[in-house]
C-alpha cells in the first residue's frame, strides 16, 4: 500500500492512508487476529457475515425494484439529545 506526502502534509497522507486501510479491512483483521479463533467459531462468525451481506444485498435490490419502502432519513435538525436542539430541555421550554 503507498500513500504520498504532497507539500510535506503528512497529516493529509496519514488520513488517506487510514482510509485505504479501513477500505481494506486490515484493521479488521488486527483486531480479528489478536486472539485465537476456534475454526468452529470461525466458520459460525463466516456463515453469519454471509448471510447479513446476502439480507443486505437482497435488501438493497429490493428497494432498486420498488418492492420495499426506502428507510426514512431523519430530518437535519435532528440530531438527538445534548445537542443543541429544543427537545427535551427544561430550559428550553421555561419551566424552572
Amino acid at each position: 500500500m503507498q500513500v504520498f506526502v504532497r507539500d510535506n502534509n503528512v497529516d493529509q497522507a496519514l488520513r488517506a492512508l487510514k482510509k485505504k486501510m479501513q477500505r481494506e479491512g486490515i484493521f479488521r483483521e488486527m483486531k480479528a487476529r489478536k486472539a485465537y479463533e476456534k475454526p468452529s467459531e470461525r466458520k459460525t462468525r463466516e456463515k453469519a457475515e454471509a448471510i447479513r451481506r446476502a439480507r443486505k444485498l437482497a435488501r438493497k435490490q429490493g428497494i432498486r425494484d420498488g418492492l420495499i419502502a426506502a428507510p426514512k432519513r431523519p430530518a437535519r435538525d435532528a440530531r438527538g439529545p445534548g445537542r443543541g436542539g429544543s427537545t427535551g430541555s427544561p430550559s428550553a421550554s421555561g419551566a424552572r
